[in-house]
């Protein structure tokens, strides 16, 4: 197992929890998100690794993950329903994930390979194992993947689409299951990689099948090969490793999320760069993210 420091510290902006990191080709930005103070953020990406011309849009109350359609609209995990921000307009509601009132939000989310919207909740309240995997349809609906999750967290796919790789944070586990593109239909899941220390976050794949696992409370970024096997660790000086994503014309620049959330004031001094935005080169390129593909005219909204 290979470990490495070379990380940089792409941008100065402190995020509480910044997470979701997304590449968007089409208008070459970086997109992320600071899921506690309801923003999303876009810069530009240079050569040396840095994000600059750093632009940020409000949303009401959380803001879980944000993913970019061909036209430049965004779909927004708001705190209990998806958004729609269009490039030009008024953002509007397009469905409820979670239900009015409940001490719940949405968390992690990520376009399938066909441009399908996958997003995942979390307790905000006692400890739970009922948190969903919700898929959003073409027609504006909503299917149950996972009902019975701890912490719903990263996605990723293997490079042909055909294996759907998904994260239970508290459970310390990365679930594996066969993915059907077209239909979207889903096989037995299983336990992939069970962690001992630190809890799985954030995640991605590389276009050599490798699953790339941002580890909270370690100051980790994790390469796993398709089989589980732990083949490298990229350290980052923040404790809490949120996200990961690799963006860039070539997707060769791994972006990398932290979070100053749950640290004390000592451990705030000693990782000054917590929160911050990273980089960093790992010799790999990352697998394409679909755009998101948006719904029918005829959507309709879920209760």
């Amino acid at each position: 197992m290979t470990i490495t420091d070379a990380v940089i510290l792409a941008n100065p902006i402190r995020c509480e929890l910044g997470e979701g990191p997304v590449w968007d080709p089409t208008r070459q930005v970086v997109l992320w998100v600071d899921i506690r103070r309801g923003l999303v953020f876009s810069g530009r990406l240079d050569a040396h690794g840095r994000i600059s011309d750093v632009e940020h849009v409000p949303f009401p109350g959380t803001v879980g993950a944000v993913a970019v359609a061909e036209d430049g609209s965004w779909i927004v995990a708001a705190a209990e329903t998806l958004l729609v921000h269009p490039a030009a307009g008024s953002t509007r509601e397009l469905v409820r994930v979670i239900r009015a009132r409940q001490l719940r939000r949405t968390n992690d989310g990520k376009p399938d390979p066909a441009g399908r919207f996958l997003i995942g909740t979390l307790s905000l309240g006692d400890d739970s194992q009922n948190e969903v995997l919700v898929r959003l349809e073409r027609d504006g609906s909503l299917t149950t993947i996972d009902d019975d999750l701890t912490l719903s967290n990263g996605l990723a796919w293997s490079p042909d689409g055909s294996v759907l790789y998904s994260v239970d944070t508290l459970r310390r586990v990365v679930f594996a299951r066969s993915y059907d593109m077209a239909t979207g239909a889903t096989g037995e899941r299983r336990a992939l990689i069970e962690f001992a220390d630190g809890f799985p976050d954030g995640m991605c794949s590389d276009a050599d099948g490798y699953l790339w696992i941002a580890m909270w409370g370690l100051g980790e970024v994790r390469r796993y090969t398709p089989e589980g096997e732990h083949e490298r660790t990229i350290r980052v000086p923040a404790p809490h490793v949120s996200s990961v994503a690799f963006a860039g014309e070539s997707l060769d620049t791994l972006v990398i999320t932290t979070a100053t959330q749950d640290l004390t004031d000592e451990q705030l001094a000693a990782y000054p760069l917590s929160g911050k935005l990273f980089t960093a080169r790992p010799g790999v390129r990352g697998l394409p993210v679909p755009p998101w593909s948006g719904v029918a005219e005829n959507e309709k909204e879920t209760p």
